[in-house]
């Protein structure tokens, strides 16, 4: 296989992120993502095959909005938004590692998105800075 470029990297991870946690098409998953993927997340199955058991066991209502997305090397950071499954979407951050053009390792950190009107600061917890819509 090929080494691939960050910004190759980054279209991926959009491209599996939206589809697989959306309408559930595993296309991009099935051909991006290496059969002995390694899970960090402790409520997602091993293996590309736990990934796509997790993702095909949420409701059809199920979106993925980015946010920010970096790259660097053969990793990939995004922040995102995960609605539709449960009561109140969830934030994550979502960190991939890249081997020869497949993803082959995930960590995230999840919380639950407080309502700007509740946040102290009086700012959202998720903007995405790439649309150029980011409140400031």
């Amino acid at each position: 296989m090929s080494q691939t470029s960050p910004e190759q990297n980054k279209a991926v991870i959009l491209d599996v992120l939206a589809k697989a946690f959306g309408p559930q098409d595993f296309t991009a998953l099935d051909r991006y993502v290496h059969p002995d993927y390694i899970q960090h997340n402790p409520t997602i199955p091993p293996l590309k095959a736990g990934l796509r058991a997790f993702a095909g066991s949420l409701p059809a209502t199920t979106r993925y909005e980015p946010g920010a997305v970096l790259a660097e090397g053969d990793l990939v950071m995004a922040h995102g938004r995960y609605s539709g499954a449960t009561e109140t979407p969830l934030l994550a951050v979502d960190i991939f590692r890249f081997e020869d053009g497949l993803v082959v390792e995930h960590w995230d950190v999840v919380q639950e998105e407080v309502p700007v009107e509740k946040t102290v600061a009086g700012h959202p917890m998720f903007t995405n800075p790439q649309s150029g819509t980011a409140n400031r």
